[in-house]
C-alpha cells in the first residue's frame, strides 16, 4: 500500500469532517427541514463532504464509488480492479438527531477486498485507520494533518494500535441504534443462551464496526440492509485488526464492487480459525 494514497484518504476524511461540522455546528442550520430537501443541513453537509473527498481522491489513479456520486453501470465498474468506496456522511439519522454518532468512511478496495480504510468521527475528533499488513490504529483529538509533509509513521506514532486488549467476563454485542431488526434480536437471544451474560451496547453508523475492531465489543450482527459504502472502510479496519466481516450464515466475507451494491446480512467478529 503506497503511503501517499493512505495519507490522501486520511486528509480527505479530515477535510470532509471539517465541512460537515461547519454545517452541524452552524446556529443558522435548521434541523427541522425534511432530511432530503435540497436545502436541509444533511443534504448540504453530505454534498460538501463529497466534494472535499473527491477533490483529493481524483488526484489518485483510482476511480471513486461514492454514495453521493453518480453510480456508473456495472459494465464500466467491473473493469475496476482497484477503486475507492466512499460514504461522505454515514449515519444520517444520527446527524439529524444531533447525537454525534456519524462518520466519514473511505476505503480502498482491490479485487473485491478492502485493503485500506479510514473512518473519521468528526464530533469526537477520532480517526480510525487500518492498512492490510500494517495494522489498525485509532488517533484521538485530530482535526487535520498539520502540514502536507506529515508522514504515516508520525501519525501511527500518535495513535494507539487496536484492538486494545480488554479482559472481561461477559460477551459484548454492539447493535444499531436505529435499525434493530427482529432477526438481530433473535441472534442476540441465541448468544445469551450460549454465553449466559451478554451486554448489549448501541451505536450509530460505522462506529459499530470500529468498536469490534477496537476490542470494545466482541461481535456486531447486522441483519438489515446496508450498502457497500456503509461497510467497506470499517471492513478494512476490522481486517487489519484481526477481525472479519462475514456474510451471515457463511464462511465467506463480504465482497465489494458487486453488480448489486447492496450487502448481504453480515456478522463482524474475530477472524475464525479454520
Amino acid at each position: 500500500m503506497e503511503q501517499k494514497y493512505v495519507m490522501a484518504a486520511i486528509d480527505a476524511a479530515l477535510k470532509a469532517g471539517e465541512k460537515i461540522l461547519s454545517i452541524y455546528n452552524d446556529p443558522a442550520s435548521d434541523f427541522e427541514i425534511e432530511r432530503k430537501a435540497d436545502n436541509s443541513p444533511l443534504t448540504i453537509a453530505d454534498r460538501k463532504a463529497h466534494e472535499a473527498i473527491v477533490a483529493i481522491l481524483n488526484d489518485t489513479p483510482f476511480p471513486v464509488l461514492s454514495e453521493e456520486g453518480k453510480h456508473l453501470g456495472y459494465e464500466i465498474r467491473r473493469g475496476w480492479d482497484t477503486l475507492w468506496i466512499v460514504d461522505p456522511l454515514d449515519g444520517t439519522k444520527e446527524f439529524i438527531k444531533r447525537n454525534g454518532e456519524f462518520t466519514v468512511n473511505i476505503a480502498l478496495v482491490q479485487n473485491a477486498v478492502p485493503v485500506f480504510g479510514v473512518i473519521y468521527v468528526p464530533v469526537k475528533k477520532e480517526l480510525y485507520f487500518g492498512i492490510e499488513g500494517a495494522g489498525a490504529y485509532k488517533c484521538s483529538g485530530i482535526v487535520s494533518l498539520e502540514d502536507d509533509g506529515v508522514a504515516l509513521e508520525q501519525l501511527i506514532g500518535k495513535s494507539e494500535q487496536i484492538p486494545l486488549k480488554e479482559v472481561r467476563d461477559h460477551l459484548i454485542v454492539v447493535a444499531s441504534r436505529s435499525h434493530l431488526s427482529p432477526e438481530t434480536e433473535s441472534y442476540i437471544a441465541d448468544l445469551k443462551k450460549k454465553h449466559g451474560s451478554v451486554e448489549l451496547i448501541s451505536s450509530g453508523s460505522s462506529i459499530k464496526i470500529c468498536l469490534v475492531a477496537e476490542g470494545k465489543a466482541d461481535v456486531y450482527p447486522r441483519f438489515a440492509p446496508t450498502m457497500e459504502w456503509d461497510t467497506a472502510a470499517g471492513h478494512a479496519i476490522a481486517r487489519a485488526a484481526g477481525m472479519e466481516v462475514y456474510q451471515a450464515g457463511e464462511e465467506e466475507p463480504l465482497r465489494y464492487n458487486k453488480e448489486d451494491l447492496l450487502n448481504p446480512w453480515f456478522i463482524v467478529e474475530p477472524k475464525r480459525e479454520h
